[in-house]
Parts: C-alpha cells; structure tokens; sequence
C-alpha cells in the first residue's frame, strides 16, 4: 500500500505552485496597468520574453519563478511518488520536506529579492536535496 505521508510536501508544493501562479498573474496585472500596456494590442501568440522588453526591471521575477517551479520540482513530484510506493525512510521524509521549504523560500526570495549569488545557493542547495531523494526513490524500489 502506497504511503501518503511522503506525498503530503508534493501536494503542499503544488498547492505553493498556484499561489505563484496566482501572485504572477496579481503582479502582472499591476505592471501592465502601470507601465500603460495594453495587452489586447499584443501580438497574436506574444508571450512572457516579448512583454519582458516592455516591463521594468524585476516586474517579472514572479513570472520567472512560477516557470522554475515547472522545472526540478517535477522530478520531486516523480520521486515522492516512487518512494510512496517503495517505501519511504524518515530521512526521506525530511529530504521531502527540505525540499519543499527550500522551493518556497527560493520563490519568495526570488520573487522579491532575486540577488543571483543567494537565489544559486538556494538552488544548489536544493538541488543536492532532490538528488538524494532521487537516488533514494531508486534505492527504494530495488529493495
């Protein structure tokens, strides 16, 4: 029987994705009104990089994490799923949950900070996390 408990930091992650989704779209909403952009004069099929040329600098970061989020944490969602079902150890219990906590610090840092020397530590640091827990949920359906 799978284990739920190691996909409770997935769902918060997912449900963390779409308050991203919504803050980028608050953001952006804010930004166009402000920079007077009239998003029905845009180019049919124009997107995020053609309205970046138009936007001040850092109106974007929000947008530029959401997209992030649509990246590594794929491969969390994969590997949580895995070790449900091949078992789980505590310690992959809290990799899964530093993961996740990393993930929303580097959203809100990114979001409203974005110093690229910090954000790339968030980043690696998160990155050696996901890469335990991959080589776990490996692990964990060789057994």
């Amino acid at each position: 029987m799978p284990d739920k408990a190691i996909l409770i930091p997935a769902a918060l992650l997912v449900v963390w994705t779409m308050v991203m989704a919504i803050w980028m779209a608050v953001d952006r909403v804010k930004t166009f009104t402000k920079a007077k952009i009239d998003i029905n004069k845009a180019a049919p099929g124009a997107r995020g990089v053609d309205l970046q040329k138009m936007l001040p600098p850092g109106s974007d970061w929000p947008a530029h994490n959401y997209m992030h989020l649509m990246e590594q944490p794929t491969v969390f969602y994969a590997a949580v799923v895995i070790l449900s079902i091949g078992g789980p150890s505590g310690y992959d219990y809290g990799l899964a949950w530093a993961y996740l906590v990393l993930r929303v610090v580097h959203s809100v840092y990114q979001a409203k900070i974005n110093v690229v020397k910090i954000r790339g530590a968030l980043f690696v640091v998160s990155t050696l996390v996901m890469l335990i827990l991959s080589i776990r949920a490996l692990l964990s359906v060789l057994n």
